[in-house]
Formats: C-alpha cells, sequence, structure tokens
C-alpha cells in the first residue's frame, strides 16, 4: 500500500509505475483505492463509474479497469456535499458528517471488492488517500491504516520535497501514528527531489535512524504526459502558448479535465485553463468542459462575466466546443425541476445554440460507439467518422429548430448538437479527442485557419500513452530499491 504525508504527493503515479513494473517482471498485478474523491472519473465496459486515476493504473498494468479497483467514488457537488457512487452506480448525495454515519455499512463492499481482486491478481498495489496522519478521521478510516489493517498489508510512505518540510512531515506522520499502524510501514521515498542528491544523503540517514525505517530511493521531479488524481494542479497553471492555442474554460466544479490529456500531448498544441479575460486572448479553439453541477457553473460564468468573453470569442468566428455539462451550457436554458442539482429551478444558458437541457434523477453511464452525422466548423470533414467515448451525466437536452445532432450512436440515438453556422458544437461523450482521426483533422483544420504548414505527424493517444508508461517504469526502476519493495510485497522472502 502506497501512502502520503498529504495530497498532492505522488501516491497515484507511483501506484502506476508500481503496477507497470509487476506488470513487466510477470506478475497479474490490479491497483486499488477503496474510496476515491475526484470529479476526474470513467465508464467501465458494464457502465460502471469509477474514479479516472484507477483506471490509468489499470492501463499502466495492461488490464481493462474493473469498478472494484474503486469501489467508492465521491464527487464534491458542493462545498460540503458529494455524490456517493458504491460500485459504479449512484448512491446519494451526503454531506461528509452524513457519509461518515454510513460508513460502517459501506465496510463490507470494500471488504468484498478488495477479495474480489485478490483472488484474481498475484500483485494488489494499494493507493491510500490525502495522509494517514489524520486522526480526527482513523475512527471511521476506510482509506488509509484502516483498509491496511483490514486487508492486512504493508505500507510504503511517500513525501513530497518539493513543497519543504519534507523529513518533518514524513517523521511527523509516523511519530503521530498508533505503534500498531507505524509497525507497518515498511519503507518511505521522497519525491519530486530537483538537486544533488549527495546533499539529501546525510538527512536521509538521520531520519531512518530517528523512526528505524528504510529509504526505498529519492525520485527526481520529471516530466510525464499521464494524468494522475492531483495533475489538474499542474494543468490549470499553464500558460504558455504555441502554434494552436485552445482554451478550456476553468469551472469550480469541472469534471473529467482528462479529456484533454490528447490535446495536451500534440507537440503544436498548448491547453490553457482560462478564468480571466487575459487568458482568451489568442485562443483558436474555445472549449467548455463538463461539470458536477452545471447549474452553479452555468451561474459562475455569469457572475464572473465570463459569457461577454465567450460571446466576444464567438462573433470573432473562434470555435466552441462543449463537452457534457459545457454541452448542455451552450443552449438557451437549463431546468432542474427536482432540485437535484441545486435550489435553482432554471437558469438560462449561454444561448448559442438552440436547446434546452433538463437535470433529471436517473444517470446515463456508458460506453459508446458511433459516427459523425453532421460535419462541424467549416470544411472540417469528418462525416461518417467513427467515434468512441462514454457517456456520464444527468440530464436530456433536446434540439429545436434547424439545430443538428452531432453523432449518431450504435444503438439508434443521437447525441449533442451542431449550430446553424457549425462553429458551436457540443456532444456528451467524454474522450472523444481520444479518437486520433477526429482529434488530427481538428488540430490541422486549426493550423490552416491560421495559414501555418499543415505538416504534422497524426498520433496514436494509445501508443503515447505506453511510452509514456514505459519511461515512468524505467525511472523508478533505476531510482527506487525494486527488490526491496518485492520483499516487502511478499513476492519473495
Amino acid at each position: 500500500m502506497i501512502q502520503g504525508t498529504g495530497s498532492s504527493v505522488g501516491k497515484s503515479i507511483i501506484t502506476a509505475a508500481l503496477c507497470r513494473v509487476f506488470k513487466e517482471d510477470g506478475y497479474k498485478t490490479a491497483p486499488f483505492k477503496s474510496q476515491n474523491m475526484a470529479l476526474n472519473s470513467y465508464v467501465t465496459k458494464n457502465g460502471e463509474e469509477m474514479g479516472r486515476a484507477q483506471v490509468v493504473q489499470a492501463e499502466a498494468a495492461g488490464i481493462d479497469p474493473m469498478v472494484e479497483m474503486n469501489p467508492i467514488l465521491l464527487k464534491p457537488t458542493s462545498e460540503v456535499g458529494s455524490q456517493v457512487i458504491l460500485m459504479g452506480r449512484v448512491h446519494k448525495n451526503l454531506t461528509a458528517s452524513e457519509y461518515r454515519k454510513e460508513v460502517p455499512n459501506i465496510k463490507g463492499i470494500v471488504d468484498k471488492a478488495y477479495k474480489k481482486l485478490s483472488n484474481d491478481f498475484d500483485v494488489i498495489v494499494i493507493e491510500g488517500a490525502g495522509s494517514p496522519a489524520e486522526i480526527n478521521l482513523r475512527e471511521n478510516d476506510l482509506v488509509n491504516m484502516g483498509l491496511a489493517e483490514l486487508v492486512d498489508s504493508p505500507v510504503v510512505l511517500v513525501g513530497d520535497i518539493e513543497r519543504g518540510g519534507v523529513f518533518a512531515s514524513l517523521y511527523g506522520t509516523v511519530m503521530i501514528l498508533e505503534p500498531s499502524e507505524r509497525a507497518r510501514i515498511k519503507g518511505f521515498i521522497i519525491n519530486k527531489f530537483r538537486g544533488d542528491i549527495e546533499i539529501l544523503k546525510p538527512g536521509i540517514k538521520m531520519l531512518e535512524d530517528k523512526i528505524n525505517i528504510p529509504c526505498l530511493g529519492v525520485l527526481p521531479y520529471f516530466d510525464l504526459k499521464i494524468d494522475d488524481e492531483d495533475s489538474v494542479t499542474s494543468k490549470f497553471t499553464n500558460n504558455k502558448n504555441n502554434d494552436i492555442n485552445i482554451g478550456v474554460v476553468k469551472l469550480p466544479y469541472v469534471s473529467n479535465f482528462s479529456d484533454f490529456t490528447p490535446l495536451e500531448m500534440e507537440d503544436r498544441v498548448s491547453v490553457k485553463y482560462i478564468t480571466e479575460e487575459e487568458g482568451f486572448e489568442n485562443i483558436d479553439l474555445l472549449i467548455i468542459p463538463g461539470s458536477k453541477n452545471t447549474i452553479k457553473d452555468m451561474e459562475f460564468i455569469i457572475k464572473s462575466r465570463l459569457d461577454r468573453i465567450i460571446y466576444k470569442k464567438h462573433k470573432e468566428g473562434i470555435p466552441i466546443i462543449g463537452i457534457c455539462g459545457g454541452y448542455q451550457m451552450l443552449g438557451y436554458e437549463i431546468l432542474d425541476p427536482k432540485g437535484i442539482e441545486s435550489s435553482m429551478k432554471q437558469i438560462n444558458g449561454l444561448g448559442l445554440m438552440k436547446t434546452q437541457t433538463i437535470i433529471q434523477e436517473v444517470k446515463d453511464t456508458k460506453q459508446v460507439k458511433g459516427i459523425i452525422a453532421n460535419n462541424p466548423i467549416n470544411n472540417l470533414e469528418i462525416e461518417t467518422e467513427i467515434i468512441n467515448g462514454y457517456e456520464i451525466h444527468m440530464g436530456q437536452t433536446k434540439r429545436f429548430d434547424k439545430c443538428k445532432p452531432f453523432i449518431e450512436l450504435e444503438d439508434g440515438r443521437f447525441d449533442g448538437a451542431v449550430s446553424e453556422t457549425g462553429l458551436v458544437f457540443g456532444t456528451y461523450l467524454h474522450g472523444i479527442f481520444e479518437n486520433d482521426n477526429f482529434r488530427t483533422k481538428l488540430i490541422k483544420l486549426l493550423i490552416a485557419k491560421k495559414g501555418l504548414n499543415i505538416d504534422s505527424k497524426s498520433l496514436n493517444f494509445k501508443e503515447l500513452k505506453d511510452i509514456e508508461y514505459q519511461k515512468l517504469s524505467e525511472t523508478v526502476r533505476k531510482y527506487l530499491n525494486i527488490e526491496e519493495i518485492k520483499k516487502i510485497s511478499g513476492l519473495y522472502r
């Protein structure tokens, strides 16, 4: 089990790395995180919703994602409440205090999910959440030491040196734990190191002597084009410019920011997450992303006056795409008659397409496939292009007048909408930019509109991800004591 001294220390990516290493060494390996709080989610082949971080870890392990890898997913809907998803299905919306009362009843779900994986795999690499030093949460803990105790797992503790105070955070975390919990920690890792390792070594030796736990390695800071649970932090600070600049509106309840990873992997593309007028300068494409609370995020767009900037860009001829909640916001009205998302029963959308959305109680979660039915943006030439993706939404959107559907799905339904001009279009499909031909043609069109050289290679997103997983494996093999980690895991004694 990989635990950390806090959030964003690198637990997700180290878990993915070890999944890859064990897979390469011939072990059937699976990731596991009992409880994930994230707005970045995925839908399995069975239509079950789970955290995206465990999907990345499963990909690194060379296996299909299973909902058992993340039996509890909490999707924040407000500052104090979350939608609780159990084994891929919506349970109910609960405040933090309400959820804590339900934890004893949920414990059996976690145990059952873990046991299924344990029966099917040689190795399970478990990811903790936050920090085990949050002793006020220990009584009902199901994700750190409480889980380690439940499944009798050894623990490796990760500290982030980039934020400073790594020795104090590692020491404090270990010493605040109960002796039985402390005994589970078999090693520690220092992550995101920049500098001369020789200067760090005396501190490592002193810490080892104080806590009587060995250092398993020091990982350097390095760039990876892999989504992890905390990568949203770095994504939202990207302001570089490139041949093509794509602006993504940064919403308070933005969900599935992993939709844009394929665009970020393109050499000639810069993706910028924007909330202020200056960020909209020089963009060639504007995207309104998914949202866990469409009405509140639409209210944010209006109150922050971003709607006026979006209208300005529309008048300038900048193409605008809406994904899921962003698609709903492009229409003229969003209705929530049963108060599912908020106390507001109605809010005006941007009115850039003739559509209306009604929020409903039942969540649609399914993987889908279809073909482009109507070509958006002049000369994009993608009609009949096959599109794969997945739906995660609690609303139904109607088209009116001359607003055409975007995608014809295999099951006979139509998805999304394309405006009369074709410059505005939306879809419920997450993962749409993972479709290589669609993404490549879109980027080439944007390049051509700027009069730049179109000659650019078509990238295979799946192959690119595999290259990054290989890079990750090579790095951890170089800097971590993998043989000792295997001993800790009980693979050989």
